[in-house]
């Protein structure tokens, strides 16, 4: 059984609380997990101590037994200094889009004609 530690999403629209749960990978996001290690409240201060509670025992079972965390859980471990920080890189990210760079062409193509022109 793939074991993940994720989030599970509660609270009402556009108002986010999340559970930190130990579930099957196969399970929904918003399903049956087999244990809550903690909480997440995106809305609290970043400096606030309530806005990451774990159990970091039960973390570091679940660790311990194979479970995987998710990206942004690894985060949360990574800050509480369970796990060795990684380094991410989003190459694409500054990349501009296919429309964006069709427009850059165009854009190069009409200023080489009006040198051409002149």
């Amino acid at each position: 059984m793939a074991m993940k530690i994720r989030l599970a999403r509660g609270g009402s629209k556009k108002r986010p609380f999340y559970a930190i749960v130990a579930s099957d990978s196969r399970m929904p996001r918003d399903g049956r997990f087999l244990e809550k290690l903690g909480t997440y409240n995106p809305l609290l201060a970043k400096d606030s101590e309530d806005r990451i509670k774990m159990n970091m025992d039960r973390v570091q079972y679940w660790l311990d037994q194979g479970a995987q965390p998710t990206d942004r859980v690894a985060r949360f471990l990574e800050a509480a200094g369970t796990l060795p920080k990684t380094e991410r890189k989003n190459l694409k990210k500054a990349e501009p889009g296919k429309k964006a760079k069709a427009r850059a062409k165009e854009k190069a193509d009409k200023a080489a004609a009006a040198e051409a022109s002149e």
